[in-house]
């Protein structure tokens, strides 16, 4: 974890550098902190927000450079026998304001691919986290799996949300299949911003992340993408066009047609 701060810090330095302060924010993918190598392992290192060298140097960071900064860690549930994979809004004070629980866990069996049961070590969230204002906009938290099911992302949108954030660790298989197509139809089905930080390369024997962080559009366009390979942290920036945001859902209103089907 001391290493993955250290990379933090090196990414935080360059967002500064690019001009980030005060209206801007910063976005990690899913679980920063650490990617481990086994469900035992997920566990044993898991540390509270108050216990986490690597939150609490965020929290310095985000201070000192007076930048926002959304990142994915691992919490330990209260009985200490799972984690939770948990989003979390650093402000510009070092403060965590929000904090955002994962719905839907990764278990899948891909053919020719990886066999993975995050269930076995992550507890699932029971709740969606009201949008919240930011100095870019109001923003909707989910993470990485969350992204397959545009039901959470359509309760956003309904809460007027205007930036969804997908930090994730796709494997190679399915970013290669999916990962732009399910990040440009939330953009386009909920009107708003796509920001989808996404960690990249090889975490250990058993794990590599599909990697191209991305910046969607309402529009859907990819507005800056990162690639698949990258041998030292590095970061992409937008400008949020909040002015676009309210011409798309004007200019094609979507009219839900709630007396035939459920509200979501």
């Amino acid at each position: 974890m001391a290493h993955n701060l250290q990379q933090c810090r090196v990414i935080v330095e360059k967002a500064v550098s690019a001009g980030a302060k005060g209206r801007e924010a910063l976005f990690l993918p899913e679980a920063t902190d650490y990617i481990a190598s086994s469900p035992a392992e997920t566990i044993a290192l898991a540390r509270s927000t108050k216990d986490s060298d690597f939150v609490k140097g965020l929290q310095e960071e985000a201070r000192s450079a007076n930048l926002p900064i959304n990142v994915g860690i691992h919490e330990p549930t209260e009985d200490g026998k799972k984690v939770k994979n948990t989003l979390i809004w650093i402000d510009g004070y070092g403060e965590i304001v929000q904090r955002y629980q994962k719905l839907h866990l990764f278990d899948v069996d891909i053919e020719g691919g990886p066999v993975l049961q995050e269930s076995q070590s992550v507890e699932k969230g029971m709740s969606i986290l009201a949008p919240f204002d930011t100095p870019v906009g109001r923003v909707g938290l989910t993470i990485c799996f969350d992204l397959r099911f545009p039901e959470i992302s359509l309760a956003l949108k309904r809460q007027n949300c205007e930036i969804i954030t997908f930090p994730s660790a796709f494997t190679l298989p399915t970013g290669n299949a999916h990962w732009d197509v399910l990040l440009r139809a939330r953009a386009i089905e909920c009107q708003s911003y796509v920001v989808a930080a996404a960690q990249v390369g090889a975490h250990n024997e058993k794990r590599t992340s599909y990697g191209h962080s991305s910046i969607i559009s309402p529009w859907g366009e990819i507005v800056a993408q990162m690639g698949g390979v990258s041998l030292e942290p590095d970061i992409i920036t937008a400008n949020i066009d909040l002015d676009s945001i309210a011409r798309v859902r004007r200019e094609m209103p979507l009219h839900r047609r709630t007396d035939v089907y459920p509200k979501v």
